[in-house]
């Protein structure tokens, strides 16, 4: 008999270590796969799940609006509002500045003060996000008012194009601080040159 060993009885040691790597990538392949696959459709972690629309949303005449501010101290509810059958399917929401502001008019030595109103379709959130941020949106109206002249305000599109002016202000304040403007117009309660 013969000590030699033949290439029969030789172990194939390289070849079981090749197929247990093998075998663990593919496992940990699928295992990575079926991770992103529940995480792409939100089932693990919310990845893409459907984000909620959190903006305000418009607001028709007769419809309940859950975000519409209560009734201060000293102010009255009164009855249910009654809409007309024509004009805007929307009903319209109203915001009154606390204060009158006064400015220097840009090239010349005259001064505005006004008084403002701001108005808005969109639900009670706009109006509680103007309360809320009053002071820099009366900051930013200040600065537009100082940028205005004299005889843009000597006319009626001067000022119609100053209420568009003062509009854009004010959403810019609320889309910084909120992400969302929805002032519609702004409505002069009082303007005096002098």
């Amino acid at each position: 008999m013969s000590t030699e060993k033949t290439k029969a009885d030789k172990p194939k040691k390289g070849k079981g270590l090749i197929i247990k790597i093998v075998l663990g990538l593919v496992l940990v392949g699928a295992g990575g796969g079926g991770a992103f696959g529940l995480l792409a459709a939100g089932v693990i972690g919310g990845g893409h799940a459907e984000e909620e629309d959190n903006r305000p949303q418009l607001i028709r005449k007769g419809e309940e609006d859950e975000y519409a501010p209560a009734a201060g101290k000293g102010e009255e509810e009164g009855g249910e509002a009654v809409y007309g059958e024509g004009g805007s399917k929307y009903r319209t929401a109203y915001f009154t500045f606390t204060d009158a502001l006064t400015s220097n008019l840009r090239g010349s030595d005259a001064m505005v003060q006004v008084s403002l109103a701001a108005s808005t379709q969109y639900d009670g959130r706009v109006l509680m996000w103007l309360k809320e941020h009053e002071l820099a949106v009366q900051s930013r109206i200040l600065i537009e008012l100082a940028n205005t002249t004299a005889e843009e305000l000597d006319s009626q599109e001067g000022k119609v194009a100053l209420q568009k002016r003062l509009t854009g202000a004010i959403n810019a304040v609320l889309e910084e601080q909120e992400g969302f403007g929805g002032v519609d117009n702004v409505q002069f309660r009082s303007l005096i040159v002098q």
